[in-house]
C-alpha cells in the first residue's frame, strides 16, 4: 500500500480545489465555444459570416470537452456520493444537456455537405441550440445547488430524489441560469474578437458583447441580493471532524438564511471571488468600447472565473446541501473517497493534467489566428 503523506484533511481541500479549477477550466475553454454558437444567429446574416463564425470554433471545440469529461471524472472518482446523487437526480437535466451538445458535433460535420440555404439553416440553429441550451441549464443547476437539492439519504446512505426537471427551474435558479447565458455570450464574444477580422461580424459581436457585460453584472448583483435577502444558506451544526470517515450521517445540518455569505465574514481574502465577478465584466465593456481585443477576452475569462469561484467559496465546505432533508447535505468532509483513493488520483492528476495543458497549449498556439472571408470562400476544408 502507498504511503500517504497528507492528512485526509489537506487531501479532500487539494480534491475540492481541484474540481473548482476544473469546472473553471471548462466554462473558460468549452465556454466560449456555447457563448459563440448562441451568438451565431446575431452576429452573422450571410452564408460566409456564418462560417467564419463556426470556423473561429471548429478548431478547438473538440479538445475543449475534455474539461467537462475531467470534472465528471473528479466528481466520480473523489466525490461518489455526489456523484451518485447529481447525475440520478439530475439526470433529465443531464440528458437535455447531452442532448443539445450532441447537436454540436452533427452541425459542423454535415451543414456544409450541401449548399442548399435552407438545408445550412436547419443546422445553424442547431448549432444556436447546442450553445444556448447547455449554458442555461448549467447556470440552472447551479442556482439547484445553491438552493438545495431535493434528496435524502436512508440510514444504508441510498439516495431518494424528490424532485423533477420542472421543479429545477424556480425564479432564483432561471436567475443563474441567465446570469450563465450572459457569461458565456460575454466570453463567446471576447473569443470572437481575437478570432474573427475587422467587419461586420466583429462589429455585431461587439454590441453583443457590451449587452452580455451589462447583464452579466445586473444578474450577478441580482443573484447576491437574492442570497442575502432571501434567506438562502445552510451550516454545519456541531463539530465536524475534517478527518473522519466519510458519512452524511455523521454531519448535522441545517438550513440558515443568508447563511453562504459566511464565509467571506471568516476569510475577507474570498471577496476576491466577487470582486473579479464584478470587475471581469467591467473591463470586458470598456475593451469593447476601446476595441482592445485582448482586453475584452481578458475580461471575460476574469468575469468566469470570479462568478464560477464565488460560488464555490460562498458554499464551502458544502458540495450539495439538501432542501428537503438538510441532515443528508454533501459536504468537502463527508462524502468524499477514501484517504487513500484520494492520493491515488492525485498522483494520477499531478501526471496526467499538465500533459493536457500542455497540449492544449500547443494546439491553441497552432490553430490561433483570425478567420477571414477570404479563407472562407477559397478553403474548401472550412465548415
Amino acid at each position: 500500500m502507498l504511503p500517504v503523506p497528507f492528512d485526509y484533511e489537506t487531501l479532500r481541500i487539494i480534491w475540492w480545489l481541484l474540481l473548482g479549477v476544473l469546472l473553471i477550466g471548462f466554462a473558460l475553454t468549452d465556454g466560449f465555444d456555447l457563448g459563440t454558437a448562441a451568438l451565431l444567429p446575431f452576429v452573422a446574416r450571410t452564408d460566409e459570416e456564418r462560417r467564419m463564425v463556426i470556423n473561429a470554433i471548429s478548431a478547438t471545440w473538440e479538445g475543449n470537452q475534455v474539461w467537462f469529461i475531467l470534472g465528471g471524472g473528479a466528481i466520480f472518482a473523489a466525490w461518489p456520493f455526489v456523484y451518485a446523487v447529481s447525475f440520478s437526480g439530475f439526470y433529465l437535466a443531464m440528458f437535455l444537456v447531452l442532448a443539445a451538445l450532441i447537436l454540436r458535433p452533427v452541425g459542423f460535420k454535415y451543414r456544409s455537405k450541401k449548399p442548399d440555404p435552407a438545408w445550412r439553416a436547419r443546422w445553424d440553429w442547431a448549432l444556436f441550440v447546442g450553445g444556448l441550451v447547455p449554458a442555461l441549464v448549467f447556470g440552472v443547476a447551479v442556482g439547484n445547488v445553491l438552493i438545495g437539492a431535493p434528496f435524502r439519504l436512508d440510514s444504508d446512505l441510498r439516495t431518494f430524489y424528490e424532485g423533477s426537471l420542472l421543479g429545477l427551474f424556480t425564479p432564483f435558479t432561471l436567475l443563474t441560469g441567465l446570469l450563465s447565458v450572459a457569461m458565456l455570450v460575454l466570453h463567446g464574444a471576447g473569443w470572437l474578437s481575437l478570432k474573427v477580422e475587422p467587419g461586420p461580424v466583429l462589429d455585431r459581436a461587439r454590441k453583443w458583447g457590451q449587452i452580455a457585460a451589462l447583464l452579466a453584472i445586473v444578474l450577478f448583483v441580482a443573484g447576491g441580493l437574492f442570497v442575502a435577502l432571501g434567506g438562502i444558506g445552510y451550516r454545519i451544526a456541531g463539530v465536524v471532524d475534517p478527518l473522519g470517515p466519510s458519512n452524511p450521517h455523521l454531519t448535522g445540518t441545517v438550513a440558515a438564511p443568508g447563511a453562504w455569505l459566511d464565509n467571506y465574514g471568516r476569510h475577507p481574502w474570498m471577496l476576491l471571488a466577487p470582486v473579479l465577478g464584478l470587475i471581469g465584466p467591467a473591463i470586458a465593456f470598456l475593451g469593447i468600447r476601446g476595441r482592445r481585443d485582448v482586453l475584452v477576452f481578458a475580461g471575460s475569462s476574469l468575469a468566469t472565473v470570479g462568478i464560477i469561484a464565488t460560488v464555490g467559496l460562498s458554499m464551502f465546505p458544502f458540495i450539495l446541501p439538501s432542501s428537503i432533508d438538510p441532515g443528508s447535505s454533501l459536504t468537502a468532509w463527508n462524502a468524499s473517497s477514501s484517504q487513500g483513493t484520494l492520493f491515488l488520483m492525485l498522483l494520477v492528476t499531478v501526471v496526467l493534467l499538465p500533459i493536457v495543458l500542455i497540449y492544449t497549449a500547443w494546439a491553441y498556439k497552432v490553430m490561433f489566428g483570425r478567420v477571414t472571408g477570404e479563407e472562407v470562400r477559397l478553403n474548401p476544408d472550412f465548415y
